[in-house]
């Protein structure tokens, strides 16, 4: 009779399965490494983003206008709150409306308690999404299925047009929800001394 480890060590797929698992530790072990130095990981995906474009440019695809859009996505993603005050402003009033009654929650006013600011995407996902989309948008310019034929000078107004409004509503929902995405000014550290 065979144990369970006898019988799984036998199939065709364990040395393809072995090997995988070996990449996935290797490319985790690389994304550790990386996580503290935010700035280069950046300047990396800039400068992957800028052969993209060179690619682009000479190669006259339109995968950069997808690219585009999700990067946009992302930013949007990046940008706004993890709790949208608006979506809970909405459920209180929903709620009302159908009977409930109105609860006064503590502390009484918004501004009694600091609340720090919680992203809707985080930065390290943030990168990790858009470098993975970037590399991923230039493997797909070597190939013809994503070569499609349009007029290009349309998508890249519609972009700039679609990337204007966006912006706009979202630095008015920052105006009106007073809070700001960015950490501006010296980092203070608690416990210590202040020069």
């Amino acid at each position: 009779m065979m144990s369970s480890s006898e019988a799984t060590s036998d199939t065709p797929f364990q040395p393809i399965s072995a090997q995988y698992a070996k990449l996935q530790r290797q490319y985790q072990q690389l994304l550790d490494k990386v996580t503290p130095f935010a700035m280069y990981r950046w300047l990396a995906t800039l400068g992957i983003l800028g052969i993209f474009l060179l690619r682009i440019i000479f190669a006259q695809g339109v995968i950069c206008y997808a690219h585009a859009i999700y990067l946009l996505n992302l930013l949007l993603a990046f940008l706004q709150p993890k709790f949208d005050p608006s979506l809970q402003e909405d459920l209180l009033a929903d709620d009302i409306e159908e009977g409930g009654e109105e609860m006064q929650s503590l502390p009484s006013q918004r501004d009694d308690e600091f609340r720090p600011f919680v992203r809707r995407l985080p930065e390290w996902q943030f990168w990790l999404s858009s470098t993975r989309a970037t590399v991923i948008a230039l493997f797909c310019t070597f190939s013809q299925a994503f070569d499609v034929p349009v007029y290009w000078p349309i998508l890249v107004m519609y972009f700039f047009v679609l990337f204007a409004l966006t912006m706009r509503r979202q630095i008015q929902h920052m105006i009106k929800y007073k809070y700001v995405p960015f950490d501006i000014g010296r980092k203070q550290r608690y416990g210590g001394a202040n020069h």
